[in-house]
């Protein structure tokens, strides 16, 4: 049966990687949450997705050069919270209902990785008794084999989408470096459709997570397909339909 992701927690219905947004999607039913980690200079591990701060906060410029001050000072967009560090919310999903988490390592501003994020990232999985259910993802292969290498029991998800099959050399390259790297390979929607029958001839669509799915015939479509996983900012959507389709 297709698991159904939170994606940012369901950034169409909540602000995107905020408490908020996840606590509500704790109360759905969704198999995993998803959500992305920065690094900042002064060493603090944030949940924000972009590498600036100027489209999901009310602050601006790079998300590195926060200090733990100005974190906790800048708002959210449509909330009054501020940017959460990683063991916050880590907290919230150690005490709440077991989910799986998706907990995508980012890059700077510059598209670097960030020296040390993977360990510490891990760490943070760790005393929080959570690596068990999580997975590390990132669009960099390299960036997993780390992971790989400093935290082979915690499993690992790849994301794949035209731009980054690119700097592989091609979907074909990327899936070879996939191989035996990772647990889920998770494609953009348009990219899978388009390469379906050269994926699922290498890949069980069961270890596939197709995303980001958030119309009624789109989330259909992928759920007949089979694939293992969907990723939707509308996480009230995906299960409604889900849920259809189970009973008929």
């Amino acid at each position: 049966m297709t698991a159904i992701v939170g994606h940012r927690g369901g950034r169409n219905l909540w602000p995107e990687n905020s408490i908020e947004g996840f606590r509500e999607a704790l109360a759905l039913d969704v198999a995993a949450i998803e959500f992305d980690v920065h690094l900042t200079q002064a060493g603090e591990l944030v949940v924000i997705h972009d590498a600036t701060l100027d489209r999901t906060t009310e602050g601006s410029g790079a998300v590195a050069a926060l200090s733990p001050t100005e974190r906790a000072s800048i708002r959210l967009k449509g909330s009054s919270e501020a940017i959460s560090t990683l063991d916050e919310v880590l907290s919230l999903f150690a005490s709440a209902r077991p989910v799986e988490l998706h907990v995508e390592l980012k890059a700077n501003a510059e598209g670097v990785p960030y020296a040390g994020l993977e360990a510490l990232a891990a760490d943070a999985l760790d005393r929080h008794g959570l690596a068990s259910r999580s997975l590390l993802t990132s669009f960099n292969p390299d960036v997993l084999e780390q992971c790989r290498r400093i935290a082979p029991h915690i499993d690992r998800l790849i994301s794949i989408n035209d731009k980054s099959a690119e700097k592989l050399g091609g979907l074909a390259a990327a899936l070879d470096r996939a191989d035996d790297l990772v647990r889920i390979i998770a494609i953009h929607k348009d990219l899978l459709a388009a390469s379906w029958t050269e994926v699922t001839a290498r890949i069980a669509p069961s270890l596939l997570c197709a995303w980001t799915i958030n119309e009624r015939a789109e989330i259909e479509t992928w759920l007949a397909r089979g694939v293992g996983f969907v990723t939707s900012d509308d996480p009230v959507l995906a299960l409604e339909v889900a849920g259809e389709r189970v009973n008929g």
